[in-house]
């Protein structure tokens, strides 16, 4: 998991010492790591995440626990700054790879704009509220918006590689770039609170998937759609 970070410039970054200085990044390091705590709570720290990774108890609750009197708290501490040291191995890898960012960034917005997708399904609208408690009943609730957004997601890419493909065959090229621009999270087309009728029957058109779409002169491999 890599997140996206805003504002990066103002997260705490741990030095490994107090005489640990940097030449050009000293003025990013605000912390020292202190790694006695680390070592002494170690094999506490070790329980717990074989506890979680067990199934024995849940992350939340173990937060939630660990969290209470956080001041006083030393597992809790020591857990904090672990999570510092991690967090400035991977700021520091953030920032000097451009690569990494552009991967991030792409990835979270695939992730952002499914949610958008399945907030958008979902009846009533993306201001949405779930009102019951029941845990049973909102798992369904969830599991069913997934199961239409998938539904809407197979048609569309269903769709767009059909047209591709007859567009194809009619001798008409494309840029490698244009086509990774397409979503299957289209929604201008679809009325959701429209009439829907369920043939369990009727099956999408056969693709041949096996026929390259020609690409322009400056791409050299063929893209399969």
């Amino acid at each position: 998991l890599m997140p996206r970070i805003r504002g990066w410039q103002n997260l705490a970054f741990y030095r490994p010492s107090r005489g640990t200085r940097y030449k050009h990044l000293d003025s990013l390091f605000t912390e020292v790591t202190d790694w006695d705590l680390i070592e002494t709570h170690l094999p506490d720290m070790l329980r717990v995440a074989l506890s979680i990774k067990d199934g024995k108890v849940q992350a939340s609750t173990l937060l939630r626990k660990l969290g209470t009197n956080s001041r006083k708290n030393k597992l809790f501490q020591a857990f904090h700054e672990l999570g510092g040291v991690l967090r400035t191995i991977f700021l520091l890898q953030y920032i000097n790879d451009p690569q990494m960012q552009e991967t991030i960034h792409a990835e979270t917005n695939k992730c952002e704009a499914f949610n958008r997708f399945i907030k958008w399904l979902a009846f009533g609208g993306e201001n949405q509220v779930l009102s019951s408690n029941n845990r049973a009943e909102l798992r369904k609730r969830i599991k069913y918006n997934h199961l239409v957004a998938n539904c809407l997601i197979f048609y569309n890419v269903s769709e767009m590689s059909r047209i591709l493909n007859e567009e194809a065959q009619n001798g008409r090229t494309y840029d490698a770039e244009v086509l990774a621009l397409l979503s299957p999270y289209w929604m201008d087309h679809l009325n959701r609170f429209g009439l829907f009728f369920l043939d369990q029957q009727r099956n999408p058109p056969p693709i041949n998937f096996d026929i390259p779409i020609a690409l322009k002169e400056q791409e050299a491999e063929p893209i399969l759609v």
